[in-house]
């Protein structure tokens, strides 16, 4: 009996026990505890004064529970709450002013939600909304059954920070293209870079000036790119053409005034954004350098495209004095300009008559460009060169050639490396009061051809021991003409400037 009484005694007081700590545990239930939030950078005043696209940090403690993302706003920007489980983000502010201020306020949200949508969240007694869901069926309007975030408590004291913004002026520079020569005729195509840390497309304008920059055009803050072209070469007060991205279709309305012909020139550029902070005004050539534009002296452009020294130059400069006093001269060896294939053809365009004469390696990428263009606005342009071999250093072909002249084929598979002098060059049935001509050195790389002659004629077949064929041609609308062969190597019977003189004055036109 002893062993049972104490038995049902230990029952009891252990019963009492367990009931006594429930009822214990019971009338001391906590509140569900809100989360607290931080920033990753925190202060109570102001930090020092930032870029205008900056990266803020933040994070949340929650003492029993878990959190599932934050709430933010940007006070002075707009008043409605963003949620994001992210804990940084990178935030473009904008710039109304130079100096300007912005709020950042960031809640934590934790898991205790109620397991169903609530069209209604607050923030203390501000109604933010509804939680967040994803619409399936693109209504919006939340349907049962669509995914949604359950916000549990929020943290009703937000972290906040006050951000000073410090707006940074435009950064331009010219690019590495934009080199300019020494010498050029008042045509140029330039580029440049702009920068801005606070977003390139903060950029709003590009200020463009030539020699004087409280007299400068105003660009599109997203222009890299334009091509200048005189007006008027006659114009007491000459001012350049600007073609946006070097298109003929996109001409600025206003004229970059102040060209100064026969005389060094500057230009000037910088950038303003939004808030009106400008770069400072950069030159080119920068002041180290001068850039010289030079007139044209008159309707003919001789193109230097030879490598060997003066001999050909002087040769060509005797001949063309017999007939015409008034022409310039380029020289595609001795000058580089910025955007080769754009500024060069826009110089070709001051002039209505072109000699463009080379050995046996021409610039084929510049003619291939610019001869058809040249010829349907109204100029006239005779070659004399010839070609080498395809390499590495010089890509030829027929349908190289084809581009910008009218022949079907070349008559042999390979030129012969060397043509002996005494070579005859004798002109056509067609073109009778041409002069003979007759090299008096050795020429390689010849080449004869057969011309297309739906489009030209064959002005000159070559006869020698060594090779036999056309050799030159004239295109029908007489805007084009071709010798295969170095001019100033083939005045056996000085008869080359008289070859000049019947092309450009007699078939051209020229005064």
């Amino acid at each position: 009996m002893n062993s049972k009484f104490r038995y049902y005694i230990l029952l009891i007081f252990s019963l009492l026990i367990i009931v006594s700590c429930n009822e214990a545990i019971n009338d001391n239930l906590l509140d569900n505890n809100k989360p607290e939030t931080h920033l990753f950078i925190y202060s109570d005043s102001e930090v020092s004064q930032q870029k205008s696209r900056l990266q803020v940090h933040w994070w949340g403690d929650d003492k029993d529970g878990l959190v599932i993302g934050y709430l933010f706003k940007w006070d002075g920007i707009e008043n409605q709450w963003h949620f994001t489980t992210s804990n940084d983000s990178v935030f473009a502010l904008p710039i109304g002013t130079v100096d300007t201020s912005y709020t950042f306020y960031v809640s934590s949200v934790d898991n205790s939600g109620n397991g169903i949508f609530d069209s209604e969240v607050y923030i203390g007694q501000e109604n933010i909304g509804h939680e967040p869901f994803t619409d399936l069926n693109n209504n919006s309007v939340y349907d049962k059954g669509e995914p949604f975030f359950d916000f549990g408590a929020i943290d009703e004291s937000p972290a906040f920070q006050k951000f000073p913004i410090k707006n940074s002026s435009p950064e331009i520079t010219w690019n590495d293209l934009s080199i300019l020569p020494e010498v050029s005729f008042p045509v140029m195509t330039v580029g440049w870079n702009a920068f801005d840390l606070d977003g390139n497309e903060t950029i709003k304008e590009i200020h463009l000036a030539l020699n004087d920059t409280s007299d400068f055009i105003v660009l599109s803050g997203s222009t890299r790119l334009v091509s200048l072209i005189v007006n008027d070469l006659n114009s007491q007060n000459p001012e350049m053409n600007v073609y946006i991205n070097a298109d003929e279709s996109k001409l600025q309305d206003d004229k970059l005034k102040n060209l100064r012909l026969n005389d060094n020139n500057r230009l000037y550029i910088r950038g303003v954004d939004i808030s009106g902070s400008k770069s400072e005004f950069l030159p080119l050539p920068d002041t180290s350098r001068s850039w010289y534009i030079s007139k044209p002296k008159g309707e003919l452009l001789i193109v230097d495209d030879f490598e060997s020294g003066e001999t050909a130059a002087e040769f060509y400069t005797a001949r063309f004095n017999e007939f015409i006093n008034d022409y310039d001269v380029i020289d595609l060896e001795n000058i580089s300009l910025p955007y080769e294939s754009i500024t060069f053809q826009n110089t070709l365009k001051l002039f209505k008559f072109i000699f463009w004469y080379s050995g046996s390696n021409p610039s084929i990428d510049l003619t291939n460009l610019v001869t058809q263009n040249y010829l349907q606005n109204g100029g006239k342009i005779a070659y004399s060169m010839t070609f080498q071999d395809s390499s590495a250093n010089f890509d030829f072909s027929t349908q190289i050639a084809q581009t910008f002249l009218p022949i079907e084929s070349f008559d042999s598979q390979k030129p012969i490396s060397f043509m002996f002098a005494g070579a005859n060059i004798i002109p056509s049935l067609e073109f009778s009061n041409y002069p003979s001509l007759e090299n008096q050195t050795t020429v390689g790389f010849v080449r004869t051809f057969k011309v297309s002659e739906i489009t030209a004629s064959k002005v000159y077949d070559l006869t020698s021991s060594q090779i036999n064929g056309s050799i030159a041609l004239l295109n029908k609308t007489k805007n084009l003409f071709f010798i295969g062969l170095p001019l100033h190597q083939c005045d056996a019977k000085s008869s080359a400037g008289n070859l000049l003189k019947q092309v450009f004055v007699n078939e051209f036109g020229l005064n």
